[in-house]
Parts: C-alpha cells; structure tokens; sequence
C-alpha cells in the first residue's frame, strides 16, 4: 500500500473526526490548504512531475518543504477522501481566470465531486487551484454561492458541452463575481490527467513551464509569487506587491515565508 493516511492527516495537522461527513470534507480541505502549499517547482526545472501515489507521499507527506500543482494536490487527497470512505470522482476543468471573452482553454484543471454516506448532496473540493479565488470549503453542486471565509464563492450553472450541463465557479473579487473554471460533471481517469499533467509541464506555451508559481494559503492571508513578484493579500482585503531582486532572493523568500525549498538548492 502506497499511501499511509496517519502520515498524511499528520502532515496537514488533522486530528479530527474519521467519519465520511460534510463536516470532516470541509474541515480536511481547510487542513490541507493550510498545510501544503501549491509550487510548480519541478515543471520550471524540466521535470514532469509524478502522480504515483509513492512518489507523492515523498514529496508531500515525508517531506515537509515542498508543495505541488492541481494534480498532484488533488490525486494525494482524492486517495485521503476514498480511504476514509468518501466517493470521489475527478472533473477536469476550463480555467477562466485570465481569459478574454470568447476563449476556449483545453480542460487542464483537475478537481473532484465528492460524496459522503447517507448525505443527498454532492460536493465540489478541490485543494490545487493556484489562485487567490480558489475555494476554501468544498461546496454543494448546486446554483447557490458559499461565504467560505474570507472568500465568497458562488456555482453558476449554464450553457452545456454537448449533452452535459456546464458549471462555473465564480468568485467575488474586488466588487464583482469573476469567473475561476469551467466544468461538466463527467468523470476523468488518472490516465486522462498523466497526459494533461505531461502537457502542462512540457509545452512552451504553459504558465507552469516557463516560470515560477507558488501560494501559501494561511487563515489570515494569501502569498503568491509569480516570477519576482510576490503578492501577500491579507483578510481585510490590504494588498502588498514587492519586486523581488533575482533568484537568490526569490529562493530565500520561497524557504522562508512558503516554506518550500527549491529542488537543487541549498537550506538557508
């Protein structure tokens, strides 16, 4: 066996309940968003990142200074949500942050509906969106909006891809609800995600191939670096922007405010 789940629930700090709930959902999913962070550190370096489940419990249960993008996050804790006896099934999504009207990006986003004993709903989680409209809390599938604090998210179902109905996730950012990803509820399988993971890690094109990515998530703020630029927005909506000088200061900065020590570096 492959993954060890007391490993895992020590390396995000879960000490809660075991029992497939909403609540234990929501609680897990906050515990693991605090606890890893999101970094595209392997693309940028040359190398596809792995989806075995080993691989991914070295990198991120056993080692505590690196993260991961979606598929990663989101295979590692897909494994956690089955073994405590949760449904889950994976959803590929078309982001929409960034894109202009009328673009229509390849689904490349992993996500998971996920469903618990006994419970009529069913749940969207996701814990590797690397953005700051990303979801806290899971959330029902359902037309409604969620205030996963700070963060205010809604479901907005629409239009379709064929003969599935299409879902968008929106966030409320800056006085308006913005778009985050796109998606039906059609099931993907892990082979689906090896080659759009081997896509999004090779092609020139790619946002994670070309430089770095990272955000921590923590209760009272969110710090992203994209290249040199890091970004600490706090709860109260203050944002600070600072222009990092090169790669040393980046590499200290990724060790000592996301807790990420950069492959091939050495500790501070």
């Amino acid at each position: 066996m492959d993954f060890d789940l007391d490993a895992y629930l020590a390396r995000i700090g879960y000490a809660g309940d075991r029992a497939p709930t909403a609540a234990t959902l929501r609680a897990l999913q906050r515990a693991h968003i605090y606890a890893i962070p999101f970094e595209n550190l392997d693309a940028v370096g040359g190398t596809v990142p792995s989806l075995a489940l080993s691989d991914l419990m070295v990198k991120l249960v056993y080692c505590s200074t690196r993260g991961g993008y979606c598929y990663e996050h989101n295979t590692l804790f897909s494994t956690a949500l089955r073994t405590l006896g949760f449904r889950v099934t994976l959803l590929a999504a078309r982001v929409r942050v960034g894109a202009k009207p009328g673009d229509v990006r390849p689904r490349t986003h992993m996500l998971m509906l996920v469903e618990a004993p006994g419970d009529p709903h069913r749940y969207l989680a996701d814990v590797g969106f690397g953005s700051g409209g990303a979801l806290l809390d899971p959330m029902p599938l359902a037309p409604a909006d969620v205030r996963d604090h700070p963060r205010h998210h809604r479901l907005a179902v629409g239009g379709s891809e064929g003969p599935l109905e299409s879902w968008t996730l929106q966030a409320f950012q800056d006085g308006e609800w913005r778009d985050q990803y796109a998606f039906t509820v059609e099931p993907f399988l892990a082979p689906d995600f090896e080659v759009i993971n081997w896509h999004i890690a090779t092609n020139p094109k790619s946002p994670f191939s070309s430089r770095r990515h990272a955000i921590r998530t923590l209760p009272d703020r969110l710090l992203a670096l994209d290249a040199r630029t890091l970004t600490e927005t706090h709860a109260d909506g203050t944002v600070v922007i600072r222009e990092l000088a090169g790669d040393a200061e980046v590499r200290q900065v990724l060790a000592d405010q996301f807790g990420i020590i950069e492959p091939g570096a050495d500790r501070p």
